[in-house]
């Protein structure tokens, strides 16, 4: 399966896969010039907000659907699984990768893989919670079929 972007800020998807590139900036290094731990962490966040508007949702009005159905929702981070393998520098390009490795009813969780061409930087499982009052609650369809979720 193949799903096309309109912009290339966004990444792409196919086979499955949705890859997105991240430039390294002077900002995301430490004093030693390498990336900061911490950054890959937004970078992966920017992968998997991307993956999820190449979908095709139209994240607004699927949000203002899940809404109705539970107040107060948010999608929180409930686990992740990080790998440091090898670092990234300034002016790197990285490929952020993310794809589906599970879905529930109240969770989701991503593979995500960061890298430099061929080599692979870092490795990721993150396990993002449906929460609506401070408690898990089923994902919303709209929110589900969005996500493929129905068909993993």
């Amino acid at each position: 399966m193949t799903v096309s972007t309109t912009s290339h800020l966004d990444g792409a998807i196919a086979d499955g896969l949705h890859r997105m590139q991240v430039r390294v900036y002077y900002e995301d290094t430490d004093f030693s010039g390498i990336v900061y731990h911490a950054n890959y962490l937004r970078f992966m966040e920017r992968g998997r907000t991307n993956y999820l508007r190449l979908l095709g949702a139209d994240q607004r009005a699927l949000f203002a659907e899940a809404e109705s159905e539970a107040p107060g929702f948010a999608f929180v981070v409930r686990s992740m699984q990080l790998e440091f393998l090898k670092p990234s520098r300034m002016d790197d390009l990285l490929e952020i990768v993310t794809r589906p490795l599970d879905v529930k009813g109240a969770s989701i969780t991503l593979g995500q893989e960061v890298r430099r061409g061929d080599e692979l930087l870092l490795e990721a499982k993150v396990k993002v919670a449906f929460v609506s009052g401070g408690r898990a609650k089923p994902i919303p369809k709209a929110l589900r079929i969005a996500m493929k979720a129905d068909q993993i």
